[in-house]
């Protein structure tokens, strides 16, 4: 069996706190400007889903290990059509958890953040799967128990034994 390989990464930043969901505004000038959106990006050649994942996360925000309290699969992999490329992409979506005071430092792809209640979330949630996104992050990643089963380490492995 082949692997698949996406296009994309898709990373929702959340804390267990509120809980509450880290939105942020894509940049004039970008495609869809002003769309409120996780962190997102393409993979580089050579790199591991998981790895590309991390990357775009420490680059859109800033965020390491340090103020990472748990990373997680998400179970989901959405394919979309994008016109401006005239073609279906496909990006794999995990979740990361940080420190109740961590806080962004926004690239130059996004203009604003957000910190917002999982309810608010899904209202400026344009996309479906973004709403479905959050929908898993309040309903398995804020329970522990469930939690266990979509964790992984940061190298990209399982987390449970």
């Amino acid at each position: 069996m082949s692997p698949f390989r996406p296009d994309l990464v898709d990373v929702w930043i959340f804390r267990a706190e509120g809980p509450e969901i880290l939105l942020l505004r894509r940049s004039p000038g970008r495609i869809l400007p002003g769309l409120w959106q996780c962190v997102s990006g393409s993979l580089e050649a050579g790199e591991s889903v998981t790895d590309g994942a991390l990357r775009e996360l420490r680059e859109e925000t800033g965020f390491g290990a340090a103020e990472i309290e748990g990373f997680f699969d998400l179970d989901q992999v959405n394919q979309f059509h994008e016109p401006s490329v005239g073609a279906i992409l496909s990006s794999a979506v995990f979740a990361v958890q940080v420190s109740a005071g961590a806080e962004p430092q926004l690239s130059h792809e996004h203009d604003a953040m957000r910190w917002v209640s999982p309810t608010a979330a899904l209202e400026l949630a344009i996309w479906p799967a973004y709403r479905e996104s959050i929908r898993r992050i309040e309903e398995n990643l804020l329970d522990p128990a469930r939690a266990i089963w979509f964790e992984l380490t940061l190298d990209g492995r399982r987390a449970r034994r």
